[in-house]
């Protein structure tokens, strides 16, 4: 399906069966693994909640649950990697089409690129994983990081 999301969907950056309280706290949770792990800056989960309230993220897919594809410049990026979380009970996202309509959210996929061109191949990876019905509800019962593997790739 979509095999360029494993190689920057880091194993240590998934997160299965999160419950959190708001959109702002899955992006810290996955914005922490992503510190953790080198990725990324010390700056870059507030800059990322700052541009998740001015541009949103959210994706109304039309299913039962939805996806967030939250990110931020650059600038607060080291190295490129995608870190994911699979909700247990979704939390709102504000629409990136109609900011003013909540979007419950599922699964949000925390990009962290620092080439913007390599962003938009990105994007369209995980655009190309989301528009399965099938795909999400296999990310949906996933148990494991292999479980997650066998749907990414």
């Amino acid at each position: 399906m979509a095999r360029a999301l494993m190689n920057f969907l880091d194993p240590q950056a998934i997160a299965l069966g999160v419950e959190a309280q708001d959109n702002e706290a899955v992006i810290r949770l996955l914005a922490g693994k992503l510190e953790a792990l080198g990725y990324v800056k010390g700056s870059y989960a507030d800059a990322v909640v700052k541009r998740e309230a001015t541009m949103p993220t959210g994706l109304p897919l039309g299913y039962a649950l939805n996806v967030a594809i939250p990110h931020t410049d650059p600038e607060h990026v080291l190295k490129p990697g995608i870190a994911l979380a699979v909700l247990e009970q979704p939390v709102n996202f504000a629409n990136m089409e109609d900011p003013d309509e909540a979007v419950p959210v599922g699964f949000v996929f925390l990009l962290a690129i620092n080439d913007k061109d390599k962003q938009i191949d990105m994007l369209q990876e995980i655009m190309d994983t989301i528009q399965s019905e099938a795909a999400l509800a296999s990310l949906r019962n996933a148990k494991t990081i292999e479980d997650i593997a066998a749907v990414i790739g």
